[in-house]
């Protein structure tokens, strides 16, 4: 069996080529098996090959004698939150995220909706596929299949994040990409006085507007230009199981994530001091100065959402990030979410009274960064090895995820990707953008020569 989908976070590839409904029934079979499951919370993304793969696992669990609750076409964080608020042992969604069309894929979840990725169950999940060694329920009785409806119990979780007397009626352009966020947003939007400009809000296992990625430039645009053009106070769009947010200003410029984390961060610790805030090694500096304004904690984590959730759950965290547009969130089982953020940067906006880009230039100015650049190289630990050894004299070095090197006036981080064979790239300094194109430029030839 091809197990060439298995990645890092989760299972991901091409649909009938190295991810199918057999490759599915054996995780299902085997993911039973691993948590000892009496019953487990299924959903499934808009994807053609979705309901196919769906009904495979069902099968598969309910033949086990697991039960199962289908909670049907839903974002990852809606089975997360399934996890949670059900009594199961396990969550399963069926999605290839951003990916083209012909992808598909798993992400696997523990009971509150704890992780399972290579390093906490989906290796010994592979091994019980191989040895083909299932737990079977002793009372031999088949496990029943059930239709569950946590939208509204969902909706309103998503509401406690939000203080309706504190809201204008602001105007806001979204892009669900055809993904699963739009039916979600037409269920909050009677929740709130704010006028909604939908785009691609349908979902279409075709997406007849390109796959579901913001992070591509030409997605970015579509919602920058109807942000202008709808005169909107800002923008949001969705990967395609909209566990992931991402934001323009009202001039229609994309946020970096990691400013995003910062403005969060400031929302939950102001009124909470000494509370803990997750971020990783990539981009530091404006989170880090926010945390101490306010005394919270800083908690510095490895990158990936699984080593994010595990640290905020080792530390309480009320909140962690990453530049990547995944935030997570304490009372929400220490997990991401792509609908929180956006329901509390409209409230910040709100009670601020000024705009998107007014809230956020300066913080962008005081600390610029060069966004992630990524090299393909041959061998990303002795590129790593010979940067360590360039720039030996920085003042402090940290290697928690890849290395970090710091200097009076700027930083950079370079690491192996965990689910691509990229190196990653991130700069940043204070207060100088001509520093940040000077050393992309100088990082970028030194990479290029090793």
């Amino acid at each position: 069996m091809d197990f060439s989908s298995f990645k890092a976070y989760d299972i991901r590839g091409l649909y009938q080529e190295n991810f199918d409904e057999i490759l599915a029934a054996e995780v299902a079979r085997a993911m039973a098996t691993f948590l000892n499951a009496n019953a487990i919370v299924i959903g499934h993304d808009i994807r053609s090959s979705s309901p196919t793969i769906h009904k495979a696992m069902k099968i598969a669990l309910n033949n086990m004698g697991v039960n199962t609750y289908d909670i049907g076409l839903c974002g990852s964080e809606m089975v997360y939150f399934a996890s949670s608020n059900l009594e199961v042992e396990g969550g399963i969604m069926i999605t290839a995220s951003h990916n083209p069309k012909n992808y598909n894929g798993l992400k696997l979840v523990k009971k509150n909706a704890v992780p399972i990725g290579s390093d906490s169950g989906l290796q010994e999940i592979k091994e019980i596929i191989k040895s083909k060694k299932y737990h079977k329920n002793e009372s031999d009785k088949l496990g029943k299949d059930e239709q569950v409806d946590i939208s509204s119990t969902y909706i309103n979780h998503l509401m406690s994040y939000s203080n309706p007397e504190k809201l204008s009626p602001l105007k806001i352009v979204t892009n669900a990409g055809n993904g699963c966020a739009g039916p979600y947003l037409d269920m909050l939007e009677t929740k709130f006085p704010f006028e909604f400009i939908k785009l691609n809000n349908l979902p279409d296992a075709d997406f007849p507007n390109d796959v579901p990625n913001p992070m591509l430039i030409e997605q970015q645009k579509i919602v920058g230009n109807a942000v202008i053009e709808n005169n909107a106070d800002f923008g949001i769009a969705w990967d395609g199981d909209f566990d992931r947010c991402f934001f323009f200003d009202e001039n229609g410029r994309f946020i970096d994530g990691y400013y995003l984390v910062g403005l969060l961060a400031e929302h939950f610790i102001k009124d909470n001091p000494n509370e803990s805030i997750v971020y990783e090694p990539r981009v530091v500096w404006n989170t880090e100065e926010i945390i101490h304004q306010y005394h919270g904690k800083p908690i510095l984590s490895k990158s990936g959402h699984a080593f994010i959730k595990r640290k905020m759950k080792e530390e309480n965290a009320i909140f962690g990030g990453e530049m990547s547009g995944h935030y997570y969130f304490r009372n929400f089982s220490y997990a991401d979410s792509g609908m929180i953020p956006w329901i509390i940067i409209a409230e910040i906006l709100s009670v601020s009274g000024i705009s998107f880009s007014q809230l956020i230039n300066k913080r962008i100015e005081s600390f610029p960064s060069s966004g992630e650049i990524n090299f393909k190289v041959k061998d990303t630990a002795k590129v790593i090895s010979e940067l360590k050894n360039q720039y030996k004299d920085a003042k402090y070095i940290n290697e928690i995820d890849g290395i970090s090197m710091e200097f009076e006036e700027w930083r950079f981080n370079v690491r192996a990707s965990n689910t691509e064979p990229l190196l990653r790239l991130n700069i940043e300094t204070k207060n100088n953008t001509q520093l940040v194109t000077a050393k992309v430029e100088e990082l970028s030839s030194f990479i290029v020569l090793i």
